[in-house]
């Protein structure tokens, strides 16, 4: 395949306020981000949703609604609604954006673990508000919680939604629970498989794993997935390069990554994706447009979602 599907991680619930002046935070901003990177190339944007008085993550479908309508309406984009939300959250408030709202597309972990954040503590050192420093440091203690009941819970209650999912794994045991998932017919083929590199708490992020996810994945899934990576951080752009030359796709962002080079923040979504861009027709391949990917993933198309 010559076609390689572009997604675009808005603003996450990875990074704080205080990391970057441009992280989009308010309802407006991520609107704008997610234009801006749908024009620049991105066939899906992934959307978290931020308490715009303070920044901190929510899952109020309330707060999604107010970006959402102006994200369909300026563009074709695929739009991926979050049921990860935050560590700090529980799974029947994760899932409630991705249940009412109806989306072609919803994140979905597949596997409780250690999410650690708190090694960025040693980057950044002040902040803007009281609940960032205790939100990273928490991290230490905290379990990332996505049990199996947790997992049948969000599918089972979108199942009538006909919404597909972005299949986080951050780990090698996590393709082996989507397999599992697909035995008991709750997920169905082709399964759009997102391999998540350099988290701590996950898989690394070396050359090596990323081949033995790619073919833990063809061993398990065949041909019937579609293979995305992620690289956090300074990883990011290496990463895609990786997947992309191996017939996988790219997913890159701020929420995973608040740089565009070394030591310099990148201003905006958009830069991101123009860099990866250019590094997939550098590879001489091409960025699939959001019809293409609608087509490759089998979505239900933006004419059967809730906003």
């Amino acid at each position: 395949m010559n076609k390689v599907i572009i997604t675009c991680a808005v603003t996450g619930s990875i990074h704080t306020p205080s990391m970057s002046p441009y992280l989009p935070v308010t309802p407006e901003q991520i609107a704008t981000s997610a234009i801006e990177a749908a024009q620049a190339g991105a066939a899906m944007v992934h959307l978290h949703a931020r308490d715009p008085r303070d920044g901190r993550p929510t899952q109020d479908p309330e707060m999604f609604r107010q970006f959402l309508p102006q994200i369909s309406a300026a563009s074709d984009v695929i739009i991926n609604l979050t049921t990860g939300g935050a560590p700090t959250m529980s799974v029947e408030e994760r899932l409630q954006p991705a249940l009412q709202l109806k989306p072609e597309v919803a994140s979905l972990n597949m596997g409780s673990m250690n999410f650690g954040l708190y090694p960025m503590l040693n980057r950044f050192k002040e902040f803007q508000h009281d609940w960032e420093r205790p939100y990273l440091e928490g991290s230490n203690d905290r379990i990332f919680r996505n049990t199996f009941k947790d997992i049948e819970f969000i599918l089972g209650s979108c199942r009538d939604n006909d919404t597909r999912f972005e299949i986080e794994c951050y780990d090698i045991g996590h393709l082996y629970v989507a397999a599992h998932f697909i035995e008991r017919g709750l997920l169905e083929p082709p399964v759009f498989i997102q391999s998540v590199f350099g988290i701590l708490g996950g898989i690394g992020a070396h050359a090596e794993d990323v081949l033995q996810m790619k073919r833990t994945a063809d061993r398990l899934f065949g041909h019937d997935y579609v293979w995305s990576v992620l690289g956090a951080g300074a990883h990011q752009m290496r990463m895609c390069a990786l997947s992309a030359s191996m017939g996988g796709n790219c997913r890159v962002g701020l929420e995973d990554s608040l740089w565009a080079g070394r030591g310099q923040l990148a201003q905006t979504n958009a830069e991101q994706v123009r860099r990866v861009k250019t590094i997939i027709e550098a590879l001489s391949l091409e960025v699939a447009t959001p019809e293409e990917a609608r087509g490759l993933l089998r979505l239900k198309g933006r004419n059967r979602v809730g906003f």
